[in-house]
């Protein structure tokens, strides 16, 4: 049962961990960018959320439209006066700029955000008995709202025409601008995406932990997802996600009393490891080939 409580409870917890992958592919998508700062992303939306519940006063629901019309206008702006300047520069220019804006999102929302209460009370029932295995109420609701969430993006991408000419940008970008893709405005919807995205992540990331962890992390947590999964790949992340999930739980139940605290984390990287060593476009990445 110890077993089965932790595979359980790794797998409610990688479903969080999807959701902020699916920030981190759709805009690899789109652009063959990889945001380094969405740890940063979620940081600042779960803060604005916060704000609106103990500083303005807004219930949970204004208080998520208010951040998640704050993060959405942020993700706009970025695109419209960093990410359009740089276009066509190297990659390495455009990760430099997302760790950049990640630190300055981090410092100032320490700053900005300083005497606020980071948590968010949401109103679940208690602990669940499935069939002997304990669940948690708020980890059960927030792996379902997350799993919304990777239907929704998931749909989005195969089920709607902005997905289909997200795909084609994804494809080959110079071909889809030549059938008449809009691409500046493709790029912009996913960055809103991502606002979005975020607000849901780190609102769901600061009512499990009750805000004492930080929400910074979860980047460096998705990192290893991603890449096990497939950069480009919605399917891969998803399964990624509960892989690294499941693992960070099993390893913190039986080993970390062995080798000590931390080495959950450090597991999903071993496995990144191996895997990559293995098939190092991930386990449902596509190999990029190019005629020369």
């Amino acid at each position: 049962m110890f077993l089965a409580a932790l595979i359980v409870d790794g797998a409610l917890a990688g479903a969080i961990y999807a959701v902020v992958g699916l920030a981190f592919v759709v805009v690899f998508k789109a652009s063959r960018m990889t945001n380094f700062a969405l740890g940063e992303w979620a940081l600042v939306a779960a803060r604005l959320v916060a704000a609106g519940l103990h500083v303005l006063g807004l219930g949970l629901g204004g208080a998520l439209a208010v951040a998640g019309a704050g993060m959405v206008a942020t993700a706009l702006a970025f695109n419209a006066t960093v990410l359009r300047r740089l276009a066509g520069r190297p990659v390495i220019s455009l990760i430099m700029v997302t760790i950049g804006l990640g630190t300055l999102m981090r410092g100032s929302a320490a700053i900005v955000f300083a005497g606020i209460p980071t948590e968010i009370p949401l109103p679940v029932p208690g602990p669940f008995t499935i069939h002997g295995v304990p669940v948690a109420g708020d980890r059960l609701l927030a792996a379902m709202i997350a799993g919304g969430c990777i239907v929704a993006v998931t749909w989005l991408f195969h089920g709607s025409r902005t997905g289909v000419a997200l795909r084609a940008i994804a494809d080959d970008q110079q071909a889809a601008m030549a059938m008449g893709i809009d691409l500046h405005r493709h790029v912009a919807i996913t960055w809103a995406l991502v606002g979005v995205l975020s607000v849901v992540a780190g609102t769901l990331w600061t009512v499990v932990t009750g805000g004492a962890f930080g929400v910074a992390v979860l980047g460096l947590k998705v990192f290893p997802v991603v890449i096990l999964g497939g950069l480009d790949s919605v399917a891969g992340t998803i399964v990624g996600a509960l892989i690294v999930g499941v693992l960070e739980s099993v390893a913190t139940g039986y080993l970390d009393p062995l080798l000590g605290g931390g080495f959950a984390t450090t597991a999903s990287y071993l496995l990144l490891l191996a895997v990559l060593v293995a098939r190092p476009t991930g386990l449902f990445g596509r190999p990029t080939i190019e005629r020369v």
